[in-house]
Parts: structure tokens; sequence; C-alpha cells
């Protein structure tokens, strides 16, 4: 695996997994990254209406060593674990050396490979039905602390995992361990339970400047975007583009971690919009909250429940002036869609995933006008990417 510095956006990122056929996950590496960028932009220009101020220039992401976690199936054996996924045999392919990943994570994942080995975890065997470690799921901070997830099928390891965590502790910045328990035999990549081994529970995610970041704190089963840097700049243009709107209340459906909440609640110091945030992960809310209390903002609430159902149920005294949906690859679908539509709330701002369900979605929504709007590489090297638009009732 070629372990160049930082290319050039104009040439592809070469990788000697994707050049064998070991993975093909990333289906553009054979693109120059500018290409790349170009095409998705034109993408979004063919299927989404043009915002009123056109479209901005798109958000170009670093091309390789952007990726702040890592999923990696583990096969081979304790003694020499394989670190990455299953070829079609259910045999083990070792793509620790993979671009995407962080600095910070790249360096980590022999280290964790030589403790698998320590604490005697057999790799879950998914032919013979036997062994206990599933995978390994890794999150990196902007700090460089790490959140380590042993996914195993029993409580079997745990006490040996209890046993050789310090030596672990001393060699890498682990700010949180757990083992998650998934028992069932199926292609599901974690369970419910979360055995935490360390002290911390949550990951600290500081996003932005020092001056003006935002903290969130991840709990171990809550989602945050895989490229920290493109989050950022995601809830940056959020924030910039809601100051001109000056609401005095928002609410944030499918809040998650409360990303977008946070960021538009200010800083605390200055008064500004009271935030409802609502997710239907309990485990997400749970991090939306802590973030909240520790940066002290008292005019943040989050609700763990359906957004669509929160919505509907809403008493028209309490609509806001501004509605944020960051929904999952599906859109809003067509009942929150046509609630917003005849609600009376006067903006929208859309942050999605894909944007063939985002122009059904508008196609929903005749009421509203694309004001504003940008194309942020998420997912540099697929076809997937982020965009946000920013609407104004008609």
């Amino acid at each position: 695996m070629n372990s160049s510095p930082a290319l050039s956006q104009s040439v592809a990122v070469r990788c000697d997994y994707f050049d064998t056929g070991r993975c093909r996950s990333c289906a553009l590496l054979d693109q120059p990254y500018e290409a790349q960028l170009a095409d998705k932009q034109r993408e979004v220009a063919a299927l989404l209406p043009t915002p009123a101020a056109g479209w901005s220039e798109p958000v170009a992401s670093p091309p390789a060593e952007f990726r702040n976690k890592a999923k990696m199936v583990v096969g081979g054996t304790a003694a020499a674990p394989t670190l990455g996924i299953l070829d079609e045999t259910f045999t083990g392919v070792d793509l620790r050396e993979c671009r995407l990943h962080t600095r910070g994570l790249h360096d980590a994942l022999p280290v964790l490979a030589d403790f698998i080995g320590r604490a005697d975890l057999a790799p879950y065997d998914v032919g013979q039905r036997r062994g206990e470690l599933k995978h390994l799921l890794v999150t990196e901070s902007p700090a460089g602390e790490l959140m380590v997830r042993f996914v195993c099928r029993s409580q079997e390891p745990v006490a040996r995992l209890r046993k050789h965590l310090p030596w672990l502790l001393e060699r890498l910045p682990v700010a949180v361990a757990t083992v998650n328990l998934q028992p069932a035999h199926k292609a599901v990549l974690e369970g419910e339970r979360e055995i935490v081994l360390t002290r911390a529970a949550t990951l600290a995610m500081p996003l932005g400047s020092s001056r003006d970041a935002v903290t969130l704190h991840l709990r171990p089963q809550s989602f945050f975007q895989t490229n920290t840097a493109m989050a950022t700049a995601l809830y940056g243009e959020a924030v910039a583009w809601v100051a001109d709107l000056a609401p005095a209340s928002v609410w944030d459906l499918y809040c998650g971690v409360g990303g977008f909440a946070l960021h538009l609640a200010g800083d605390g110091s200055t008064p500004g919009p009271t935030v409802t945030g609502v997710e239907i992960s309990n485990e997400a809310v749970r991090s939306a909250e802590h973030s909240a209390t520790a940066a002290g903002l008292s005019d943040v609430v989050f609700k763990a429940g359906d957004a669509t159902t929160y919505a509907v149920n809403a008493a028209a005294a309490d609509l806001p002036d501004l509605v944020v949906v960051n929904p999952p690859r599906r859109g809003i679908g067509d009942q929150l869609a046509g609630w917003l539509e005849t609600s009376g709330v006067p903006y929208v701002l859309y942050s999605s995933c894909n944007a063939r369900t985002l122009a059904a979605d508008l196609a929903a929504m005749p009421s509203f006008a694309p004001v504003r709007g940008r194309l942020l590489d998420m997912f540099p090297n697929t076809r997937h990417y982020e965009v946000l638009v920013l609407l104004s009732r008609r």
C-alpha cells in the first residue's frame, strides 16, 4: 500500500487494494478528484431547481485521510487478525492501510491488531458460526482521541478485555473503550447493549476554531458524520445562512447528536433562538443533551421520538420560524413534506445525502423555493455527497 503525502486534487488517489480488486468500495477512486467533484455538481444541478442566489461553489474534501471512523470486520485468528472486510468465502481481507482513514486511525489499527492477540479475542468465523470478535469500530476526534468499540458475540471476552486494557491505554489515546454485544448470526453491525470499559463514556468532538468551537459529545451508538472537515463546513454554512434570517425559534428534525441544533443555538453568551431537536435514537438524544449541558445552553431541548409524528402533532401556536431537516437517504417522505407545505413555517433548511429523494420532497412542497444551495463532498471517491439548501416560502 502506498503511503505518499497528501495528493493534488488533479490526480487520482492510488490504492493497492483498489488496483488489485481486493476492495472496490471507492467506486470513483480511479478518477481525478476534480473530475469527481465536477460530475457531482452537474448531477445536483440537473436534479434540483436552481436556487435564487445560484449554486455556491462546491466544498471540496481532502481526497484521502479524511475518514474519522474505521468500521472493520475482524477475520483471521486472534494471533493474526485481519481488519477490513470478508470476501465471498468469508475469508478476512485486511484493509488496515486504507488511504481514507485519518492518520490517527491508520496508526492505531496495528496496535489494536496486537491487542486482539494479547487479549486472545477469537475473530468470529461466519462459516463455522464460532468465535467472538465480529467488528472493530474506531472513531478519532479532531483532538486525536479515540473511541474503540469491540463488537462481540457474547460477554465471554469482557474480563480479558478489562485485564489487558491498561496495555492499550499506554499505547493509544483511547478516551472511550466499550464492548458491544451482537449475538445474532446476521449482517448487523452492532447490537443494542453496550458495556463501557473506561471511565469516560463519551468522545468529545470539537468542531471549528478554538475560539468558537462547538463540541459534540458522542456516545458509542450515536451517529456522527465520518468526514470531520465537511461536517464542520456544513454546520458553518448553516450558521451563516440562518444568521440572516434571525429566527426566534428553530426545530431540528432528525437532529442526531444535535449538530445543527447546537450550532444554531449560539454560544450561550448572547440571546439566540430557542431550539428543539427531535431524534428517534435515544443514544443520540443523550449525546445531544450532554453537549448542550456542557456548553451551558439553556434554550435547547432534545426529544426522543419520530420527527414526522412530532411535527404533525404540534400545536399551531408552537410552530417555529425555521425547520431544519437532515433525514436519512430516503428523505423526509410525503407526510412530513405535506405537513411542511401547509404548515405556514416560513423557512426550511434541508440537508440531504440523496439529491433524488430531495428532489421528490421539494416537488411535494411547491410553496417553497430554494434561495441558497451548496454541495459539500462528504464522501470523496464515491458517488455520494451532501447537499444543503435553504428554502423560503414563496
